[in-house]
């Protein structure tokens, strides 16, 4: 492929390492000398293998898309698209370089049927990262008030191996109804996917609970956001470059108490979020639940004294 540079045209053949000649200097201008010439002269990072093009521009972060982080208000599942014209950009001094860098997917999902669910979050980096043992995923998950998660549940999976999770929310209570709770945080460390490269896993069971009847309709659903994604790595990746956005401090592992600074990524959302349907009851069965309730009180309780006086034995 041939390429032109500024108003010359002449074109430049496209050469890799092995077609330059010993002594003679290759005719094509740098990425530094093109931002000399058209552009900000300032000194940027040395150009990498995941460089496709010069840019020299200035910099701005990656435009916002739908289905990202917290961002979905909606109830209905939208499913998101990955396309390659989402890649992120990143700059160096006063020269822009593009990176065309791997899109980080992430799918949660509720199993299981009832009011007992699994909530299973998914998350693939792409081919970016080339060795996952130096980067740890952190998913920080808002629980809305219709649901709950059971502190003394999370520490019976973790005595087994089964998941790592814990919950934030101080004076958290399980047995208050929909109507008397609020929102809860829970950290949950991902591990890595066996079945997947490049992948990390999470599992966390979640809870219905008990809501106001309704007077028309039987029904009422749940809106389960997405979570924030934090990345944790022992060295530099461009995935890192292309889609942090923040630093946050969080704890650095389920049972250290050492504080990391991790990083708040950016990230495409299969579903914009997670619509849960609960039945509930209807306020017109009111009274007849009441009196049913009252009816069968008051017969085991006969029953029960009847058992006493006749079977039991009493000592003055």
């Amino acid at each position: 492929m041939n390429s032109q540079v500024g108003g010359s045209n002449s074109q430049i053949p496209r050469s890799g390492g092995g077609d330059r000649e010993l002594g003679k200097q290759d005719p094509r201008p740098t990425c530094r000398d093109r931002c000399a010439a058209e552009g900000p002269s300032e000194p940027f990072p040395q150009q990498q293998p995941w460089f496709t093009h010069c840019a020299c521009v200035d910099p701005r972060p990656a435009p916002d898309r739908d289905g990202e982080g917290r961002g979905g208000k909606g109830v209905n599942q939208v499913p998101g698209k990955a396309t390659s014209r989402d890649a992120g950009t990143f700059t160096g001094g006063g020269c822009g370089i593009r990176a065309t860098c791997s899109e980080i997917i992430l799918k949660q999902e509720v199993l299981k049927d009832g009011f007992h669910r699994d909530l299973v979050i998914k998350v693939k980096l792409g081919e970016s990262i080339e060795d996952l043992q130096t980067c740890r995923l952190l998913i920080k998950h808002y629980i809305p008030s219709g649901l709950f998660v059971d502190p003394y549940e999370l520490a019976s999976l973790q005595e087994r191996n089964i998941t790592e999770a814990v919950m934030v929310s101080e004076n958290y209570n399980i047995e208050a109804p929909s109507y008397l709770s609020k929102e809860s945080e829970v950290l949950i460390y991902a591990r890595e996917d066996s079945q997947c490269i490049d992948c990390f896993q999470a599992v966390l069971p979640v809870h219905y609970r008990y809501h106001r009847p309704h007077s028309n309709d039987g029904e009422t659903f749940i809106v389960l956001n997405n979570p924030d994604l934090l990345m944790y790595c022992d060295q530099e990746f461009p995935i890192l470059k292309c889609w942090a956005q923040s630093e946050v401090a969080a704890p650095c592992a389920l049972k250290n108490k050492d504080i990391c600074k991790w990083n708040n990524m950016k990230y495409k959302s299969v579903y914009r979020n997670v619509t849960l349907q609960v039945p509930v009851g209807l306020t017109i069965h009111t009274p007849l639940v009441c009196s049913v309730t009252l009816l069968i009180t008051i017969l085991c309780a006969t029953l029960i004294l009847v058992a006493v006086f006749k079977y039991g034995h009493f000592s003055l």
